[in-house]
Formats: structure tokens, C-alpha cells, sequence
């Protein structure tokens, strides 16, 4: 059994992305490519923006956006430490200092009330609103932006988000590294914010044969800005440079192969969403077990229809660490692979030692780190497959 069934996936449309990757081969633009400028249009047209820069990653997308509003040192970004290190990493590679805000125990994304509180703990130098980093010259700190998180596909509260930036006279960044085909009310992910970043590393629910990214702006001026910063500040020609940039290009031949992919993407969210309440449907039996949001139950009981999951992973709580590992061998045991997302909280990792964020600052974080699991989640899981997990996963609790 596979975590993620690329397989699965590559038979169905090989003869598309071979029919794609020969052409690129034939005409020998390897790099920024006709089927780069497609795989733009038709995903800003996808996702209702305006503007859609690709890029070599999705650490590139949140760098260039944040890079197009010439993110710098003494700048604070607000960001969830309950994600990948490369939300927050991109901050501090400009220089600026990531501000950790607790995430919501429901949804696993960055908590807007606390949010609002970190954001006035800054602006008066009072960590006793909410937990600051111990960074010298603290109270020269300047709130800049936010770069919410849609964790394992689910979209942040960006209504509250935004209207807490908008008072606050913030930018608001959407990293949407796990969520694109997400939706909210009909909007949907990469539509959020100021910029919105995604990332196409193959195991995401859009993903390609290597790494690859792209930002989403309705904002002329940032979108000029990021076409140039990824191409190292370019100007008129490649060596009319305005600004520093990066090398941040996506390659012709993995934009050949995310537009074959693209063709069944629509059905593969829908057949995600299909195999998420299957799996929450097995599990309701289990008490012990918190499913993801929304989860079948929720749905039913409060009519929260509104919020549409890329379903990226299908991460459960379990009532322990103790638990999470007895179920996790017991998995393993049957050959059946899981994954952890994520083992420990940014503030407590040693990249970000210097912030002196301690442990207890981010406690729903550091719960969830410890008692969290992911199971095989891929539009190709089997319904028979998904009943041999959950039965699998019942010895134990």
C-alpha cells in the first residue's frame, strides 16, 4: 500500500505527459517555455486571479512574494509554527523575524484571535499579550505581514485574517502549498490574500516530477515585481537588472507535465473529498480518535458545507502520544504506511533558536505535534483498502 499512489496516477495519463514531455523535447525551450505561459493563464483563469507567476518551488513563491514588498530585517511576519519549516525559513532568509502565533485546535490553522494579540504584543513591546521572540532590538520591530498556512488542505479563516490586516495595515500571504482545489464559499485557495503561493512538490495534490511553484496576485505591481525578482531582478533584457533577484524559473518540461495533470484535477479533488468521508465515516466508531475538519459528523450536524479540503493528508488525533504510537506500529505491522506532520513545532525547532521561543509558549501546537497522525490519502485509495486501514487502526483504541 502507498502513501501517496503517484503510480496510480501515471498510468492512467502517461500517454498525455509523454505526448507533452516530447514536445517540449522537440522544441527545445527547456526553460520558460510555451507551456509555462498555458499552465499560467490556465491556472490563474482556475483559480479567478488575475496574475499567476510559476516558479522553481513553493519556498521560491513565498520568497518572491514576500521579496515583492521588500521584506527586510527589523520586519515582523506573523506566521503559525505548525507547518513546514519553509514558511517560516523564507522569512528569516530575508532577514525579517517570524512572529509564532497558536493555531486552532479544530482546524490546525493559525488562530485569528491570537493573531490579533501577537500583532498588538509587537506594536507595544508587551509579551505579556502574547509570546515575542527574544531578538535584540525587539521593540524596533515593524508588524509588516502575515503568511497564513492552509494546512493539510484546509483554508485558513481568511475572512477574519484579512479583516484583522486590513485594521492593522498589513499584507496577508496565503500559503497554499497543500490546499490548491481547496474552496471556501465558492472561493477558491490561491485566491486569498495579497499573494497567494502554492507549491507543485510531487506528493501535493496538484504536484509534478520534481519541484515547482507559483504565486497568484490581482496586484499589477507585485505581480511586475515578482516576473522580475525570478529571474534575478530582471529588467528589459537579462542583463538590465533593477533589483536582486533569485534564479527561480520553472522548468518547461515539469509545466508539461502538471498541464497533463491538470486535465483530471478537478475529478481527483472531487474523488478526494469522496475518500475523506469515507474515512471519517470508519472512524466515528472510535471516540478516542479525533477526525479532521470538516469531518463527516461536523458536516451533518452543522451543515458546514462551505469549507471544501484539497485533502492533502488525512491527519487524525489520537487521545496520547502512547496511542498515536501503538496505533502507528500496528499500521506499520500490516504494511500499512503513515507519516507525522509535523513532529515538532517551528518555535522549538534549533533553526529558530535564536528567537528563545520556549516550550508552553504554543501549547495547541505542541499538543497536536505530539499526539497527531497522517493515513494514506490519494484520490486511487481503494474503499476496501480505506476498510483494512480503519480496521487495522480499531485493535488499538
Amino acid at each position: 500500500m502507498r502513501f501517496i499512489d503517484l503510480a496510480a496516477q501515471q498510468k492512467r495519463i502517461k500517454d498525455k505527459i509523454d505526448e507533452n514531455i516530447q514536445k517540449v523535447l522537440r522544441h527545445g525551450n527547456y526553460i520558460m517555455g510555451p507551456e509555462v505561459k498555458e499552465l499560467e493563464e490556465r491556472l490563474a483563469e482556475y483559480v479567478g486571479a488575475k496574475h499567476a507567476i510559476s516558479c522553481a518551488s513553493g519556498t521560491d513563491a513565498l520568497l518572491m512574494a514576500l521579496m515583492s514588498y521588500g521584506v527586510g530585517p527589523g520586519d515582523a511576519i506573523f506566521t503559525t509554527p505548525f507547518t513546514f519549516i519553509a514558511t517560516a525559513e523564507a522569512i528569516a532568509l530575508l532577514g525579517a523575524t517570524p512572529v509564532f502565533v497558536d493555531i486552532d485546535p479544530k482546524t490546525f490553522n493559525i488562530d485569528p484571535v491570537k493573531l490579533d494579540l501577537a500583532i498588538q504584543a509587537v506594536k507595544t513591546n508587551d509579551p505579556s499579550l502574547h509570546p515575542l521572540p527574544l531578538a535584540p532590538n525587539v521593540s524596533l520591530f515593524t508588524p509588516c505581514g502575515i503568511i497564513a498556512v492552509d494546512l493539510f488542505g484546509l483554508l485558513a479563516d481568511y475572512e477574519s485574517i484579512e479583516a484583522i490586516a486590513q485594521r492593522n495595515g498589513l499584507f496577508v500571504i496565503e500559503d497554499a502549498a497543500q490546499s490548491f482545489g481547496a474552496e471556501c464559499k465558492s472561493e477558491k485557495s490561491c485566491s486569498f490574500g495579497n499573494i497567494s503561493c502554492t507549491s507543485f512538490f510531487p506528493a501535493k495534490p496538484l504536484g509534478c516530477y520534481g519541484d515547482g511553484g507559483m504565486c497568484f496576485t490581482d496586484d499589477e505591481r507585485l505581480a511586475q515585481a515578482m516576473i522580475s525578482i525570478r529571474i534575478h531582478g530582471k529588467g528589459n533584457d537579462q542583463y538590465d537588472n533593477i533589483r536582486i533577484g533569485i534564479n527561480g524559473r520553472l522548468d518547461t518540461i515539469q509545466a508539461a507535465v502538471l498541464l497533463a495533470k491538470f486535465d483530471i484535477f478537478p475529478e481527483e479533488i472531487d474523488i478526494r473529498q469522496r475518500v475523506a468521508q469515507n474515512y471519517s465515516i470508519l472512524l466515528s466508531k472510535c471516540p478516542d480518535l479525533v477526525c479532521p475538519f470538516p469531518s463527516i459528523n461536523q458536516i451533518n450536524q452543522t451543515n458546514e458545507t462551505n469549507h471544501k479540503s484539497a485533502w492533502a493528508q488525512y491527519s487524525l488525533l489520537t487521545k496520547s502520544g502512547d496511542q498515536r504510537n501503538a496505533i502507528i506500529n500496528e499500521l506499520k505491522d500490516a504494511g500499512i504506511p503513515t507519516a507525522i506532520y509535523y513532529p515538532k513545532p517551528l518555535h522549538l525547532q534549533t533553526a529558530f533558536a535564536s528567537l528563545a521561543y520556549k516550550e508552553g509558549d504554543f501549547p495547541v501546537s505542541e499538543n497536536c505535534a505530539k499526539r497527531i497522525f497522517s493515513l494514506p490519502m490519494h484520490p486511487y485509495l481503494k474503499s476496501v483498502d480505506q476498510e483494512i486501514i480503519c480496521n487495522t487502526i480499531m485493535k488499538r483504541v
